[in-house]
């Protein structure tokens, strides 16, 4: 009797429900709106900067623009024939791989650190989460404040006289350590996060079997965090790529550590050449989505090769 009334109740339910609106297109349109309003937020300043970079503003009439060449792409030109242009572009890309890679190894040492179970574990993770939330501006002083000539803290412990922030490639090298030192926590945390989700099982199936420490590492740890890594590796990228603050704040984008969003925010805001940093800014854009698509499918695959494995 109960299960007969179970099922009428379930074929009620089914039945209002074929009747009403079907749940995936509530689903859509529930979350519409903050969809519209999301894109609006976001779609604007990147229409209006392709719309400042395709004109030429004049510097003593307020307000008065011309078209930028005959298709508008004349900034666009300028910018990728720009020697500082290209400078930037190189820094930008050495302080990405140097930094993001010195982070996922340090990252993955921390992350493996704080998943083992001991005494302590929880006040080490919140020891290693400090320096990630520290902001980032207060970071580059403190940084500021150790590197600087000739009597701050590292040349007085290393006994030398070094320019750190003065010359190459010794700023950018400066930079890398900042950056490393603040977000290797955030990589560490993403890592961790992945080793939660593995059961210990299959660790204690492989130590039955006889498997070594590097080999439960390398076959069972590593393939089980790819998923985990390369998310981590997507935000990092993303985040050096269009790196503003820590050289702002250490040396201005001086003696070899301009990015390409400091050189972007000189042309457009110091010099007032806004059409030319508007266009240096939509091709930062630019190369920030190429590798964020490669990465999104990059990962995709992987994921799905791991699902069906």
């Amino acid at each position: 009797m109960e299960a007969a009334s179970v099922r009428t109740a379930g074929a009620s339910t089914q039945q209002r429900r074929s009747k009403g609106i079907p749940e995936r297109r509530l689903a859509k349109l529930m979350v519409a709106p903050s969809l519209i309003l999301i894109a609006v937020v976001a779609a604007w300043p990147i229409i209006y900067a392709i719309w400042l970079s395709l004109h030429e503003y004049s510097v003593r009439v307020a307000g008065l623009s011309r078209w930028a060449g005959p298709l508008g792409l004349r900034n666009y030109s300028t910018a990728l024939q720009s020697s500082e242009w290209h400078s930037a572009l190189i820094h930008t890309l050495v302080f990405t791989v140097a930094s993001v890679t010195l982070e996922l190894i340090i990252g993955l040492g921390m992350a493996l650190a704080m998943h083992k179970a001991f005494r302590g574990q929880g006040a080490l993770r919140t020891v290693v989460l400090v320096p990630w939330a520290i902001l980032t501006v207060v970071t580059a002083i403190m940084w500021k404040t150790m590197f600087v000539s000739p009597y701050g803290f590292v040349n007085t412990l290393l006994g030398t006289s070094t320019v750190w922030l003065g010359s190459e490639p010794q700023a950018l090298i400066v930079i890398i350590i900042a950056d490393v030192w603040k977000t290797a926590p955030f990589m560490a945390l993403l890592i961790l996060a992945g080793l939660q989700v593995i059961p210990g099982e299959i660790y204690e199936a492989a130590e039955v079997d006889g498997a070594s420490n590097f080999q439960r590492f390398t076959r069972i740890t590593l393939p089980l965090l790819t998923p985990a890594i390369l998310v981590a590796l997507i935000f990092r990228t993303l985040d050096a790529l269009r790196i503003f603050d820590l050289p702002y704040v250490l040396t201005q984008g001086q003696n070899g550590t301009s990015t390409l969003s400091t050189i972007s925010q000189e042309t457009f805001a110091t010099n007032r050449i806004y059409g030319l940093g508007s266009a240096m800014a939509v091709l930062t854009f630019i190369i920030v989505m190429i590798v964020s698509f490669a990465y999104i499918r990059f990962v995709g695959g992987n994921i799905r090769g791991l699902a069906e494995d």
